[in-house]
Parts: structure tokens; C-alpha cells; sequence
């Protein structure tokens, strides 16, 4: 386009920028950048991004820009800058103009983030209007996701809109070169939320506040100091709190819970207190200091001062930081409520019953969680979307999610090519997510859940409907996981979208890591979790594919095992070993002087027995995830499993890593043409030979890891010898287990091998929506 000006020294561009601009300090930027290079124009929030007018001098102009994309705000994330030229307007000013909605909106809203350092220095000190405030936040920090309404992100369009600012929070609002101008949801006591502490009454309502003249957080540390289990609304929902070396307080958290075994999260009031609790390598350092402040999997100290409840059996804990003002300063009154004899370190956990979702409305938090706590931190702040805490671990050098939600949703995943339209993707049943999708963007949503009952399928229905409206996406195409029993499947069925694709469980899960890496494929994929429906009618997990987006072909997969009684074989893992002997060794196998046989409820089995031989509901499997329970319920790790996993996690904990592997040879396919088979049962019976000989648990545990990795290695060297391909792919649940991960990565890569590891969605269910929208977009352009 021809520039339009009169003086050839001036010029004046319009800018767009795209990406999460708003609410992270964008436009004050923009301002002192105008100022530094004396330019004119203005800068304002629209409902694509932010929009840029400037005027000066043309050198000026492009150290403008370059310093836009260079020193843009920690919390910003510039997707697109575009440049316009314009006619000059003769502009001496530059200003921060008012918003603009448009018919299109294309905002990108940025997740929660944790309390900056300046936030925290105000609350800290007894000089500052904000000491000791629990809701201080500025254009760096605070609640985004969780507050927003709808775009643009202003304070109008957020649950901040009940509290008008007071004389000294709208000044600092309306000034360009405060830190808070435009910040949603600053406040001060004067004006904004407030804290109140209240015990359970004991009738379904949270109780009157305190008698005690006590602040509420010192009230609620000091409650947490005597042993009591507190509920305590946060940033995303309500969470359940007590002393994480109160061993009382933990085992009646569990009771009244529901929650028997799986470990329970901890806050630490800081690092040094995270230090006394677990090993902190540099890569979980990163992981545990960042915005996101996730829970962070890191090894524990042999002598970690924790409850032994917090997580029974395992040789990790789950740590995170305090991320918002509230938890910086009740973790400061607990350190000194329990003194430095104890840790400055809570439980904190979802506020929920099991299988349940997270409360986050107050009436519904006092109804599901009066029964568990003796008492309640509240405030009058609205949550609008319910957002569970982030978990993740460090793997092969670099982050591992194992649930992606608060500090990481709503942030989009950039693909490497456009999509031919927009996208809805429903994701799979447990760990569910979904996925909104447009051009190059992917809305992979916080965590759902199970969706096992009613609540958590109104918070799916419920989150794709806000997700439609914040980022202006009406679906053309609805992508969904094949299994016919699968309540997101029956919901994407439901849906009235003429197009509706179908996505094989496990090509979802490779499709998810070529997204990530703009991968075009095709690549070896190894897809390994517990299960996923086959389209053989079978039961999927431990398969080695061949894909591309668009495709897949199953080249070979884990040898079959039974489930006896199909789901139930799930959560009663004895059964799958059992079933494994009798493959092994015939209808006698319980005569075997094992540990397993000597526990085992004959009579269940012989029941079983008969269901296998008549082929009633004993599903086949090619599932590394139910080898890997098989292998640990032999191993001693227990028969039936509390939760998902949880004799497989338990035998990576015990494992000794510096193991030779058991064999677990390649079978070659038993029709010309189809799959080869990686046969597990020979690994069992590697097993069994060293359970009869008395071998350790720890050193089964490093051989079966081992072996599995050797036999991956070896299925992906005959695939490169057969088609020529050199980069792998791994996803599945089974991949959170960073000893067989880390173990087969280092050996193809040793081997020659691209090895791509999920690093921006988590490898379980929880990625599947991603993958989802890959295969159905893929689809699409080929039509």
C-alpha cells in the first residue's frame, strides 16, 4: 500500500498486535515506549488484541516496534504484530484510549499468575497502604482466567465489577505509568474483597465469623497449628488444609475426604521450607518459582517432616509456592503459629469428595465441604470459573504436565498451519479436557476431571459454553474419541454440528505431540497408557503406529493380556496378573510357590476362570499400562488399586534403576502384513523365575522398566529398517513414569533416534483434545 504523507521525515503506522495483551500491562507500556521515542497517537484494547496508532519520525517508528516484541511485559505473549501505514494526523500527544468491542473478538485472556515480587513487598510491608491485603495484585499478577466474564478484559467485564475503586486505587488506575493502571482487579482494603474466617456449624451454611478478635488468617493458622482441617477459597475454587506433619489431622482429612491412598499436595510457605521436604534440582526449581506455580513432583527427603498419610508409599511429594497474597500470609502466621521446630508447610488439596469437581461457589462450598472442615476461609470475591491447581514434574531434562490448568489455561498452543475452520474437541473420559480451536490457535482448557457423574458433565457443558463466548469461536466441526461409552463422546453426538469426526484413542495421543512440535509426520508413535478403544473391538494401550495427522497405521503393539471382569480388571489388578499365569503356566498356576498364589482368593478366581474360557466379559488387551499392573501386583505392590495407577506408580518408586532388563522379544505378526507383537507374557515369566529365586522387589521393578524400554527400542529400529523413519513419538498416561521414559529416550536417542516427549499438554487424557483437533483440522484440509 502506497504511504499517504506530507513530510517525509514523519510517519504514521497503525500496529495490531495479537496475542495476551490485555490485563498483563500492555497498553502503560505501550505508553512509556511512545514517550521514550517522543512519539504521538494512542493505544487501546480492542476485542482482537490491542491497536496502535503512532506518529514521529520514521527511525523512530522501528525502535518502537523492536522494542514492542522485545521488552514486552512479563506476563505478555505476542502471537502477530502487523504494521499499516496511515495518512498523519498531526498528533502532539500520545494518549490510552478507551476500549473498542468489534463484531469479531479474537482476545486472548492470560491465565492466573502468581504474586510478584513488588506485590509481595507491599503486603510485607507495614509502611504500604496494602500491608498484609489479601487480594493486592497489579498488571503482573493476580486472577485473569477464573474472574473474566467476558472481553474486552475490563474491569466492567469481571467479578471485580462489585467493587467500585476507591480515591487512591483510581488514581493509580487512570495513570499510564503506575504498575496498576488498568489492573481488573486491583484493590485495597479500603475497597475490594475481604477476608473472613468462620467455623462449621454443622447445618449445611458457613458458620458466623470468629468471636475472637483475632485476623482471619491468624485464626485460620492458628486453627491449622491445633490440628484442624480448614477449607480455604482460593484463586480457582476451595481447597482443603491441614498440618502436613500432623499425622491426626491428615488420616481424618482422608476419612471425611473419601480419599484413601492417592497423595495429597502441600503448600510450602517458601523455598527453603520446599527444600526440607524434597530434592529441588535446578529444572524443578524453574518449575516450582514460575508464573504458573504448579505442584511440582519432586523426590523427597528420607527424613521429610511429613505425616506419613501425605502419600503413602511414595518416594515423591507434591510441592507447590503460594501464588496469591492469601496464601503468602497465612503460610507466614502458620510458620509462626507451629514455631521453627515444625515445617511451614499444609496440606492443600482440592476442596471436594472424591470423583467430585472443585467447589468454587460459596453456597455449594458449604454444603459439599461442611462436613469435612472445622472451619472456613472465605472471602467475598466471586470465582467465575472453577480451576483446579497445575501439577507437573521434571523429565528428560525439561517439564512434564501431568494436568494442565491454573497458570497454564487458558494460554493458547500455536500451531504450525492455519486450520481450515474452527474446531471443538471434546477430549476423552478420564483427566478430560476440551479444546476450542481456531486459525493457529488452540483453547486447551483447564482440567475437568472424571467425568463419572453429573457435576463434572455440567462443568464440561458448562466450560465449552464460556470458551465459545470468551474467544468468539462457534464450532463448524466437532472431533470425539471413538469409545461409544465415553460421556464426552455421547455429548459431541448430542451436539447439533453437522460435522462430527471420530479420533482413535491412541492416534489422538500422537497426533497431540505433532501439534506441539509442528511436526508433519510421519513419525513412529508410541502410544502407551491403560486404555482406549480399539477399533478391533478390542482393548488399546502399548501400540506402535505409524502416523501423520491425518493417519495412522498400527505397525505393532504389546502382546495380548486378558481383564478378567473388563473394568473391574481396572481396579482389582490381581486379576490381569492372575489371568497372566494362567496364559503362562495352565489352569494349575496358583501351585506355584509365589508370594501371589498364596494370597489369592482361589474361589474369586476360578469364577473368573470360567468367564475367560467362555468368553464372557474378558476383553483381550495390548495395554502396557495393565502389563505394568500385572507386573507389580506379582511384584508384591498389593492386588487391588485405590486409585488409577496406583500398584504401577508404587513399583516406579521402589524401582532400582541399575537393573538389566528382562527379555521381552518382538513376535513377528501371525498374519503376513499386519502387526508384530512385543510379548509381555515372556517378561512375566522373567518375573516369576526371579520371585521363585527370591530377588528383590526393587530389582524386578529396574528389570521390567528396563525391559520394556529395550523392547521399544528394538519395535522402533524395525520400524526404521522397514520404513525409513528416525523420529519417535511418545504419549500416553504410562509416560508420566519418568524412569521408563527417561530410560527409553536416552536409548533412542543414544540409538539415532528425534525423540519428541509432550511438553506443553500432558501425555495422558488430559492432552487428548489437542490431538483431537489436530487429526480432525488434518482431515479437513485434505477434503
Amino acid at each position: 500500500m502506497e504511504q499517504m504523507i506530507t513530510n517525509p521525515q514523519q510517519r504514521r503506522w497503525r500496529v495490531n498486535v495479537r496475542g495476551i495483551v490485555q490485563g498483563v500491562g500492555f497498553r502503560p507500556f505501550v505508553f512509556g515506549l511512545a514517550e521514550r521515542w517522543g512519539l504521538a497517537g494512542f493505544v487501546r484494547n480492542d476485542s482482537a488484541g490491542v491497536t496502535i496508532e503512532i506518529e514521529g519520525e520514521e527511525r523512530a517508528l522501528h525502535e518502537f516496534v523492536t522494542a514492542l516484541q522485545r521488552e514486552a511485559p512479563p506476563l505478555a505473549r505476542i502471537e502477530q504484530v502487523s504494521i499499516e501505514p496511515l495518512a498523519l494526523a498531526g498528533e502532539r500527544a500520545f494518549v490510552i484510549a478507551a476500549s473498542q468491542a468489534q463484531a469479531q473478538r479474537r482476545t486472548l485472556i492470560a491465565p492466573d499468575t502468581a504474586t510478584c515480587a513488588d506485590c509481595l513487598r507491599e503486603i510485607t510491608d507495614p509502611a504500604d497502604r496494602r500491608y498484609r491485603y489479601a487480594f493486592t495484585n497489579c498488571t503482573n499478577c493476580g486472577p485473569r482466567f477464573t474472574i473474566v466474564l467476558d472481553v474486552p478484559y475490563d474491569r466492567a467485564n469481571t467479578t471485580m465489577r462489585s467493587f467500585p475503586l476507591c480515591e487512591q486505587c483510581r488514581a493509580e488506575y487512570d495513570d499510564p505509568r503506575d504498575r496498576r493502571f488498568h489492573a481488573q482487579p486491583t484493590a485495597c482494603p479500603a475497597c475490594g474483597p475481604q477476608v473472613r474466617f468462620a467455623r462449621g456449624v454443622g447445618s449445611g451454611e458457613i458458620g458466623s465469623e470468629t468471636s475472637d478478635r483475632l485476623d482471619p488468617l491468624v485464626a485460620a493458622a492458628t486453627a491449622l497449628a491445633q490440628g484442624q482441617i480448614v477449607a480455604i477459597k482460593g484463586l480457582g475454587g476451595y481447597h482443603l488444609a491441614c498440618a502436613a506433619d500432623d499425622e491426626a489431622a491428615v488420616s481424618r482429612l482422608r476419612q471425611r475426604k473419601q480419599r484413601e491412598a492417592r497423595p495429597l499436595a502441600l503448600m510450602a510457605r517458601n523455598e527453603a521450607a520446599a527444600a526440607q521436604l524434597c530434592i529441588i534440582d535446578p529444572a524443578a526449581h524453574a518449575l516450582l518459582t514460575s508464573p504458573a506455580r504448579p505442584i511440582v513432583l519432586m523426590p523427597r527427603r528420607p527424613a521429610a517432616p511429613v505425616a506419613p498419610s501425605v502419600a503413602p508409599g511414595m518416594q515423591t511429594l507434591g510441592v507447590m509456592l503460594p501464588y496469591t497474597p492469601l496464601h503468602h500470609l497465612l503460610l507466614a502466621e502458620y510458620a509462626a503459629a507451629v514455631g521453627p521446630a515444625r515445617v511451614a508447610a499444609i496440606v492443600l488439596t482440592s476442596g471436594n469428595l472424591s470423583d467430585e469437581p472443585i467447589a468454587y461457589e460459596d453456597d455449594d462450598a458449604a454444603q459439599r465441604l461442611e462436613p469435612i472442615a472445622d472451619a472456613f476461609v472465605t472471602h467475598n470475591r466471586p470465582i467465575h470459573m472453577r480451576c483446579d491447581d497445575s501439577v507437573a514434574r521434571v523429565a528428560a531434562g525439561g517439564p512434564l504436565l501431568i494436568r494442565r490448568s491454573r497458570g497454564y489455561a487458558p494460554a493458547p498452543i500455536t500451531l504450525a498451519r492455519e486450520l481450515p475452520g474452527p474446531i471443538l474437541a471434546c477430549g476423552g473420559h478420564l483427566k478430560n479436557t476440551f479444546a476450542l480451536a481456531r486459525g493457529r490457535e488452540v483453547f486447551l482448557s483447564h482440567h475437568i476431571g472424571d467425568l463419572e457423574n453429573l457435576p463434572t458433565l455440567r462443568s464440561f457443558h458448562e466450560g465449552i459454553a464460556h470458551f465459545e463466548r470468551l474467544f468468539d469461536i462457534t464450532p463448524e466441526v466437532v472431533a470425539y474419541d471413538l469409545h461409544p461409552g465415553y460421556l464426552a463422546t455421547q455429548a459431541a453426538l448430542a451436539m447439533p454440528i453437522e460435522r462430527k469426526i471420530g479420533v482413535q484413542h491412541h492416534h489422538a495421543h500422537i497426533a497431540a505431540v505433532l501439534a506441539e512440535y509442528g511436526h508433519t509426520g510421519p513419525v513412529i508413535g508410541i502410544a502407551a497408557d491403560g486404555s482406549g478403544y480399539g477399533p478391533d473391538g478390542t482393548v488399546w494401550g502399548g501400540e506402535v503406529l505409524v502416523a501423520t495427522c491425518a493417519a495412522y497405521e498400527r505397525v505393532g503393539h504389546l502382546g495380548w493380556l486378558v481383564l478378567p471382569g473388563g473394568e473391574q480388571a481396572v481396579r482389582q489388578p490381581w486379576r490381569v496378573a492372575a489371568a497372566a499365569l494362567a496364559q503362562l503356566y495352565g489352569p494349575d498356576f496358583w501351585r506355584l510357590a509365589l508370594p501371589f498364589t498364596h494370597q489369592l482368593d482361589q474361589a474369586a478366581w476360578q469364577v473368573l476362570a470360567r468367564m475367560i474360557e467362555r468368553n464372557l466379559n474378558s476383553p483381550r488387551t495390548s495395554s502396557l499400562g495393565r502389563l505394568f499392573d500385572a507386573a507389580a501386583a506379582l511384584a508384591g505392590m498389593g492386588q487391588i488399586a485405590r486409585y488409577e495407577g496406583e500398584l504401577a506408580i508404587l513399583f516406579e518408586q521402589i524401582a532400582d534403576p541399575w537393573q538389566p532388563p528382562y527379555p521381552m522379544p518382538l513376535r513377528e505378526p501371525a498374519i503376513a502384513g499386519g502387526p508384530f507383537t512385543l510379548d509381555g507374557l515372556a517378561l512375566l515369566a522373567a518375573l516369576v523365575a526371579d520371585l521363585r529365586a527370591g530377588i528383590a522387589p526393587a530389582a524386578i521393578a529396574g528389570r521390567v522398566h528396563h525391559g520394556v524400554a529395550q523392547a521399544l527400542v528394538a519395535a522402533c529400529r524395525r520400524v526404521r529398517d522397514e520404513r525409513g523413519l528416525t523420529t519417535v513419538a511418545l504419549s500416553g498416561g504410562v509416560f508420566q513414569n519418568v524412569l521408563l521414559l527417561e530410560t527409553l529416550a536416552s536409548a533412542l536417542q543414544a540409538d539415532g533416534f528425534t525423540v519428541l516427549i509432550p511438553r506443553l499438554a500432558p501425555p495422558n487424557d488430559g492432552g487428548l483434545a489437542l490431538g483431537q483437533v489436530a487429526v480432525a483440522g488434518a482431515i479437513c484440509s485434505m477434503e
